[in-house]
């Protein structure tokens, strides 16, 4: 085979077979010939026979064949890369000729944690509904698990917050990298102090969120001792911020949910900066290729949105 991968064809793409690209697609998914032709209810000899066709198209080879299956060279993972971009690209084709023609309706069903507090998600709603009036955005707020709970089951679409755990059902896209702080109120004792060490803090009252608490807060807690006393419950990040107001006990906020608070007074941080755990925040998605069209077109707002932001 000629390989005349550095000759530019002006007239590739008028002539290529199309239905090429898509068996390509399917043998690298497959992982092999016979699993493709399985796959494609087709026999092995014309699987391969395409692959060689859509190779002499381009002039290189785009499959090293072996025993175990195949392995892309340097060209068939750039070819990979612009086949998947094709294909996601059609699939939005009826989502994006439906916003165009003004004819999306439905519900954007939408379960996230409480006091998320993220610029992008927010401009990603005013947006899509500046663009899409006639869609209604249900939003539900719940502790992390029911979230994902939620997601699982199909009773929402969309989720945003924390996951100790990569679930194979669902899409992840990191919304913002959130930090937690351990607060007390003006009238605590230790107000306008800092804390050196976390287990001078084991005998004080707290205030907890329950199954809203992440992971990483309760492994925290369980390291030093903390919160064996507890003095105030609730699975809302703003209920907590209340309690924790009022002398209630002292506990752990996100601190852009507590930002307001810190700025005028009525909390206090009292741990260094360099001790505050952090973890991603994510949009979560269920793994279907089969969205409704408004669900797929509010996700692409946001998940353009935060890219788009982490570039910058």
């Amino acid at each position: 085979m000629v390989d005349r991968a550095a000759l530019p064809d002006k007239t590739f793409a008028s002539r290529v077979d199309w239905n090429l690209l898509r068996t390509f697609v399917e043998i690298v998914r497959a992982g092999g010939v016979g699993a493709a032709a399985r796959k494609l209810n087709k026999q092995q000899p014309s699987v391969s026979a395409a692959l060689r066709r859509l190779e002499e198209q381009v002039g290189v080879q785009l499959l090293h064949r072996s025993s175990t299956g195949v392995a892309m060279t340097a060209a068939g993972k750039a070819l990979m890369a612009l086949c998947e971009e094709m294909l996601e690209a059609a699939r939005m084709v009826p989502h994006q000729i439906a916003q165009a023609t003004k004819r999306v309706e439905g519900v954007v069903r939408i379960q996230l944690i409480s006091a998320v507090v993220s610029p992008e998600f927010d401009e990603a709603i005013a947006s899509f509904h500046r663009r899409n009036p006639n869609i209604q955005i249900d939003l539900r707020v719940s502790p992390w698990r029911a979230v994902l709970a939620a997601l699982e089951s199909g009773e929402a679409e969309i989720g945003v917050g924390y996951d100790g755990s990569a679930r194979s059902g669902l899409v992840y896209e990191p919304l913002f990298v959130e930090r937690q702080q351990l607060y007390c109120c003006r009238s605590h004792p230790r107000f306008g102090h800092r804390v050196n060490r976390m287990g001078e803090l084991k005998d004080e009252n707290f205030v907890l969120t329950g199954e809203d608490e992440l992971e990483v807060i309760t492994r925290l807690r369980g390291r030093y001792g903390l919160g064996s006393k507890v003095n105030g419950l609730t699975e809302d990040v703003n209920e907590a911020l209340r309690l924790i107001s009022l002398g209630v006990g002292i506990g752990f906020l996100p601190v852009l949910a507590a930002a307001q608070a810190v700025s005028t007074g009525r909390l206090w941080p009292l741990l260094h900066t360099d001790l505050e755990p952090s973890y991603d925040i994510f949009l979560l998605a269920r793994a279907e290729h089969s969205r409704d069209t408004a669900t797929q077109l509010f996700l692409d707002e946001v998940t353009r949105r935060v890219r788009s932001q982490r570039k910058a």
